[in-house]
């Protein structure tokens, strides 16, 4: 019989593997051990301007779509916070002072392509991304609060002040996985997309380590 395991539950099992390999990134495991700097963290937050600044406007083209808009809600909604962050940690003229790494913009192209063209693989970016915050995300915060002072000034993206209950709203979010209605082929590419996703979240560390180097050099 097919379809006996819920989507959530083979997405995660078929992907998992993948996600570890990326949270153990050398960049992210020294800035999560106490070993990275605030310029680090400001190097991260940066990327993650041009990676949200695609997904919501995928968002955006993708809120009429029958299948992609049971995930679409503003209580996710990132980029005004990561605006800010960015504003707190390098000035009022961020914007002027970051560019995206090779990595990001392979990254921001293909969120463009399928969040133009393709539902399932909009949402397996939207998946990837969100509810890695809502969960990973939270320690991140609480370790750079620890490390470099912040209240909520340079961390507000890991901040979800409408979402009172995480689990709960994770464990929603996995139900409407279940109920998209789709093929063991459609399923496939889907989970096959999110492990491009997991694959360009560690391409990035990569290349954030090299631009650290390079300016060390």
């Amino acid at each position: 019989m097919s379809n006996v395991i819920p989507f959530s539950q083979a997405l995660r099992e078929r992907t998992w593997t993948s996600h570890s390999e990326s949270e153990g990134a050398s960049f992210m495991g020294d800035l999560m051990s106490g070993k990275g700097t605030r310029d680090d963290y400001i190097a991260l937050v940066a990327q993650h301007f041009f990676i949200y600044e695609a997904i919501e406007a995928a968002a955006d083209r993708m809120k009429n779509d029958p299948v992609a808009a049971p995930f679409i809600t503003s209580k996710l909604t990132r980029l005004p916070a990561i605006e800010e962050d960015l504003r707190f940690l390098i000035g009022d003229d961020w914007r002027e002072q970051i560019e995206p790494l090779p990595t990001t913009a392979r990254y921001v192209a293909r969120i463009n392509e399928v969040g133009a063209t393709w539902n399932g693989g909009f949402i397996a970016h939207h998946y990837t991304r969100y509810l890695g915050d809502l969960s990973g995300g939270q320690v991140i915060r609480t370790l750079m609060k620890r490390q470099f002072g912040f209240e909520t000034n340079g961390v507000g993206f890991y901040l979800f002040g409408d979402i009172a209950k995480p689990k709960e709203f994770k464990e929603t979010y996995r139900a409407q996985l279940d109920a998209t209605g789709w093929d063991d082929a459609e399923r496939d590419r889907v989970i096959d997309e999110v492990l491009v996703a997991y694959r360009f979240n560690t391409d990035l560390f990569v290349d954030l380590a090299r631009a650290k180097a390079t300016a060390a050099a």
